[in-house]
């Protein structure tokens, strides 16, 4: 099924919409995190990102819809590391009615094009370790696995 899509900026009047992705991002993210609240819980500051000049946040739209989305926010590296900003990428959702598509892909690349043009050189993201369909999804896209962070519940 050939469609066409287009990613572009997110408008706060899109607010409402973007919290029913990030609602699905909960929902999915659930089986994998069992310290997440019970409840009805919020990830992000999405207002701000989109009105934040080190923030980009993109939606994927086809035939009107909102069908996806995604962000990239640039953070202070540590005084450690080589490089002294990176992007920070989250917010990854695709409506499942629309996965398989490449859209993830696009969104994806798009917010790696962002921050390059601002001249960052390292983005990450993080994932599940158990979540291997993401984990396909970003490899497609370029990304490799870095650090596992692991912890102990007692």
């Amino acid at each position: 099924m050939n469609m066409e899509v287009t990613i572009r900026e997110a408008r706060i009047d899109e607010l409402p919409q973007l919290r029913v992705f990030e609602k699905g991002i909960v929902a999915a993210e659930r089986p994998f995190d069992p310290t997440l609240k019970p409840g009805d819980i919020e990830y992000y500051d999405l207002g701000a990102m989109i009105e934040a000049e080190n923030a980009c946040v993109l939606v994927a739209e086809t035939e009107g819809k909102l069908v996806g989305g995604g962000y990239a926010l640039i953070k202070k590296a540590k005084p450690y590391q080589v490089f002294t900003e990176f992007a920070y990428l989250g917010f990854m959702f695709i409506d499942p009615a629309f996965r398989g598509r490449g859209l993830n892909q696009l969104v994806a690349s798009r917010l790696v094009t962002w921050a390059t043009e601002r001249g960052i050189t390292e983005v990450k993201l993080n994932v599940y370790a158990e979540n291997t369909a993401a984990i396909r999804a970003y490899e497609k896209a370029g990304f490799k696995p870095y650090l596992l962070n692991m912890r102990l519940d007692r």
